[in-house]
């Protein structure tokens, strides 16, 4: 008996019919339990119980590579707000682009919804250092700098999507503010801890899920650890159709650390068996919408890939790579490439070399809208959906007296 699957592509879907012997990994969807006077008791008992009058509140949220379901949770944090006394003039939004590029303010209306019309909305730039004061070094030595307007608050407010990260163990909560509101330079510092330079190799320690051992969530938590304004953070939890289904309040980096447990019941798990073939999905948009996003689906499904194993991933791309300097690095071996980094780290440097340890050791074909020239460059083949069931369909032939078998995830 066939099996039936979907696989999300941008904001298409592909049904596939799958043979019997292929194994399907689903994660275990988060149930949506969300009330509006559970999150405005939530969000009003972890607020400090003394702010002045005029007090000034920055509101921290993702750009559209990392939505959080603002245009409906955004008026409910407000509304409490507003309880509390607080006027419009008083709250600045900032939005965390990280290194990424500035959206238009078409792209910020289809994210916030009417609150980007009614509300000032800073749009951060890693570049100007005129925005950022000094604020010393990490242990590791990173330099810190943070935005002058920030530190001026009585209150920062973070909201957006905890995820894991493939280097920094978590994406959302702190990462808004650093290197999402980070100056550039500290930044690639940041992220250069992803590099073992003594084994000239990636940090063993920078895996998704991770924050013990690595390196760089730890230099993350000492940049946390320095910014002394009050805090609130917001965590939504989604399900795999991009739908908030829980929201977390918290104020501590220990229930910072609850709800990456809350996060890891519904989406990790070990790495229990590895697969002569793996097909994926990123998830759909915006999980694919450039390459250094889907790259994050296809680190993951990687890791259940055998050596010298295929791996077919859905990752439309319609924004292209997402980066400027990434496909640079592919002028160069792993090893030209680590030096070039160590002396001068760059852009999405780190995710480039993360790319080549896996070509090195797998087969990845792409559908996808990148140009053929580009999935060249990068060591992968661009594949058509005629080509992925012929594909699967000569696989299981070929495996049909193994005991091996295909593993398609979505």
């Amino acid at each position: 008996m066939l099996k039936k699957i979907e696989f999300k592509y941008g904001k298409t879907i592909y049904p596939f019919e799958l043979p019997e012997t292929a194994e399907i990994l689903k994660i275990q969807e988060p149930a949506f339990s969300i009330d509006i006077k559970k999150f405005a008791a939530d969000f009003l008992a972890a607020l400090p119980k003394q702010l002045p009058d005029d007090a000034g509140i920055a509101i921290v949220v993702a750009d559209k590579t990392r939505l959080c379901g603002y245009k409906t949770y955004l008026p409910w944090l407000l509304d409490v707000l507003h309880k509390k006394g607080m006027e419009n003039r008083q709250i600045q939004f900032f939005i965390a682009y990280g290194t990424h590029a500035r959206q238009s303010d078409e792209d910020c209306f289809h994210a916030y919804g009417n609150v980007y019309r009614n509300y000032e909305f800073i749009h951060h730039d890693s570049t100007d250092k005129s925005c950022f004061t000094y604020r010393g070094k990490t242990p590791a030595g990173t330099r810190i700098h943070l935005r002058k307007d920030i530190l001026e608050k009585d209150l920062i407010i973070t909201f957006g999507a905890l995820s894991h990260h493939y280097f920094a163990g978590y994406g959302g909560g702190r990462k808004l503010l650093f290197p999402g509101l980070g100056y550039q330079p500290d930044i690639y510092q940041n992220h250069e801890l992803f590099l073992d330079k003594n084994l000239k190799s990636l940090a063993l320690g920078c895996q998704p899920g991770s924050l013990e051992n690595n390196p760089l969530a730890q230099d993350l938590k000492h940049i946390d650890d320095g910014l002394e304004t009050q805090r609130v953070a917001i965590h939504g939890i989604m399900d795999s159709k991009g739908k908030v289904c829980r929201l977390l309040v918290n104020n501590t980096y220990n229930e910072f650390l609850s709800a990456c447990k809350t996060l890891d019941f519904f989406y990790k798990e070990g790495v229990k068996k590895q697969y002569e073939l793996v097909v994926a999905s990123c998830g759909g948009f915006p999980k694919d919408i450039n390459f250094i996003q889907a790259h994050k689906a296809i680190n993951n499904a990687a890791m259940l890939v055998k050596n010298n194993g295929s791996l077919v991933v859905f990752a439309e791309c319609r924004d292209g790579i997402g980066s400027d300097t990434f496909l640079e690095y592919f002028k160069y071996n792993f090893t030209q490439a680590f030096d070039v980094l160590e002396k001068d780290y760059l852009g999405n440097g780190g995710t480039a070399l993360s790319m080549m340890t896996k070509t090195d050791r797998i087969k990845i074909f792409l559908k996808t809208e990148l140009d053929d020239k580009i999935c060249t460059a990068m060591g992968v083949k661009k594949i058509t959906i005629d080509k992925i069931i012929k594909f699967i369909k000569e696989f299981e032939q070929d495996m049909a007296c193994s005991e091996n078998s295909s593993l398609l995830i979505r």
